[in-house]
């Protein structure tokens, strides 16, 4: 395992406390994660990490993370996370976004193309197609959520993913956290989350890596062919048998197709 280290990092002068998992050399890459909650150093990270220097921030109002009640809309978000960044130390980097991460990754490209030097977006949130609606996530039930963001909804993994805690105190804690989680997410993005990234996506020049499981019931592959026709420097690549979170179902074909994009 890299050597990585949680620490709290002070953005706008103390106005957001942002928990941030960090580790690795190398070219920064900053991972933006999704409406599943705050990763901290997973396994997929780690491999990341023995190439780049990784950085995986917690959004405003997820985990220990602080100030989402300082943002009101989209703009304040971008400027957060273009804040963070020069708190971080950061002035370029790899960008990775998964879902959600992955609308907040588009839009500070697009706001900041400068900062962003290789973009990847996951299974991204970020546009609209009314014939292939992104699914209410915000309402699912677990057993409804296992069988969206799954290939194999029976698998061990996908079960062990929606269970909850047995202890009374931890089940409670786990409840309270996705809440809270979903809470940031819908403040940016209910109840859909198109915010005019059409509008700025001439804005996203840098060599883009647009990744997908081609079984994500959530936000379907269609997003992935307009997110394609959108960027004008994407590449798409669909892993076959995969839902919604290629790092968890499919972690060898998802870091080879990050590091291979990163590296080319």
């Amino acid at each position: 395992m890299v050597a990585h280290s949680e620490r709290m990092v002070s953005v706008r002068g103390g106005m957001f406390s942002v928990q941030v998992a960090e580790g690795g050399t190398g070219h920064p890459l900053v991972f933006l994660h999704g409406a599943g909650g705050y990763v901290g150093w997973p396994d997929y990270l780690d491999r990341l990490a023995e190439k780049y220097h990784v950085y995986a921030p917690a959004h405003p109002g997820v985990a220990e993370s602080t100030g989402l009640n300082q943002l009101d809309d989209l703009w304040d978000l971008v400027q957060f996370y273009e804040e963070l960044l020069d708190a971080l130390g950061v002035q370029s980097c790899y960008l990775v976004g998964h879902s959600y991460g992955g609308f907040c990754a588009a839009e500070l490209a697009a706001h900041r193309p400068e900062r962003v030097s290789k973009l990847a977006l996951v299974n991204s949130l970020g546009l609209w197609l009314p014939e292939h609606p992104v699914a209410d996530f915000f309402i699912l039930t677990p057993d409804e959520r296992r069988e969206m963001l799954w290939h194999d909804p029976e698998s061990e993994l996908a079960r062990a993913y929606v269970a909850a805690p047995e202890g009374i105190e931890e089940r409670m804690e786990h409840t309270l956290d996705r809440l809270q989680t979903l809470q940031s997410v819908a403040k940016f993005t209910w109840p859909i989350p198109e915010r005019g990234l059409t509008k700025r996506a001439h804005r996203i020049a840098m060599p883009t890596l647009v990744l997908w499981g081609d079984s994500d019931r959530v936000i379907p592959p269609e997003y992935a062919a307009a997110f394609g026709d959108l960027l004008a420097n994407a590449t798409v690549t669909v892993i076959p048998q995969c839902g919604h979170i290629p790092q968890l179902e499919r972690p060898d074909e998802f870091h080879d197709s990050v590091t291979g994009f990163l590296g080319s």
